[in-house]
């Protein structure tokens, strides 16, 4: 064994990505497998997620397996049927990715009161109770050495005021940082690491709007202090990170995965 399969390696893991269809939870699902783990995938569009396991399954250096079903977390009958979809298919849960997320962009003067309860549905309410509900099968996988791993997708929209026109997705991904740090507080004794992605701009459907060519995706990332928006390397390097040996002592952490954007801090003060 080489340390990177020592520290890095998900061989044998049971996980499941939530929004795993589709941009960055397309990116931890492949990421996952080609680590070793079998990993489902659930999303509002099953059949969509059918084909991305297939598609992820057919890689090369696919050493693990996808398998993609129906799961919708924006309502509490819909959580209760995703959990048990996963418990009809394992008995222990060794990674749990929260990363299913809408947003709702609109000018302040006309953002709507229902913009507010139909992203905090899925991103936060959502999120929390499916950790909840998982919580047997993650226990069950947890070992002092290898503690299981719960992984949400944060932004830096939530670590930064950042409005941008998505005021709700905002303050539900700064909601979604903290509750990560509570439950990693509560759960450590149990051995069950709590850890959140903070993503700058990658590219996606939710920001194929400012992404979705490589003109739009090169201006997005003049804006950015490393000069790019996001790879799949970038949140593949993270997950491993966080989901293998050596990511077991790491738990309360929202990890910045963002080209430098939290440390901004505008003009210098002294100037140029």
């Amino acid at each position: 064994m080489t340390i990177m399969d020592e520290l890095f390696s998900v061989a044998g893991k049971q996980a499941l990505v939530t929004g795993g269809a589709t941009g960055i939870g397309r990116m931890i699902a492949t990421a996952l497998v080609r680590g070793g783990a079998h990993v489902m995938i659930a999303s509002r569009k099953g059949a969509d997620c059918e084909a991305v396991a297939a598609e992820i399954n057919a890689l090369p250096d696919a050493a693990g397996k996808a398998e993609g079903f129906a799961g919708d977390v924006s309502s509490e009958a819909g959580v209760t049927a995703l959990g048990d979809a996963v418990k009809s298919r394992t008995d222990k849960l060794h990674i749990l990715f929260n990363n299913a997320g809408i947003s709702w962009g609109e000018p302040l003067e006309t953002f709507p009161y229902q913009a507010w309860a139909k992203v905090l549905n899925v991103n936060l309410t959502g999120m929390f109770t499916l950790t909840r509900d998982m919580l047997p099968l993650l226990r069950a996988a947890a070992t002092p050495e290898d503690p299981a791993r719960v992984v949400s997708l944060g932004s830096v929209m939530g670590s930064t005021p950042i409005g941008d026109g998505a005021y709700s997705y905002s303050a539900s991904k700064a909601a979604v940082h903290h509750i990560t740090r509570i439950l990693a507080k509560e759960l450590a004794h149990e051995h069950i690491t709590v850890n959140a992605f903070a993503p700058g701009p990658f590219r996606s459907r939710m920001t194929a709007f400012a992404t979705g060519t490589d003109e739009q995706a090169q201006k997005v990332g003049s804006g950015v202090p490393m000069g790019r928006v996001g790879t799949p390397e970038d949140i593949a390097g993270a997950a491993l990170f966080l989901c293998g040996r050596g990511g077991s002592y790491v738990t309360g952490a929202v990890v910045p995965i963002d080209g430098g954007i939290h440390v901004e801090t505008g003009h210098e003060l002294f100037g140029e």
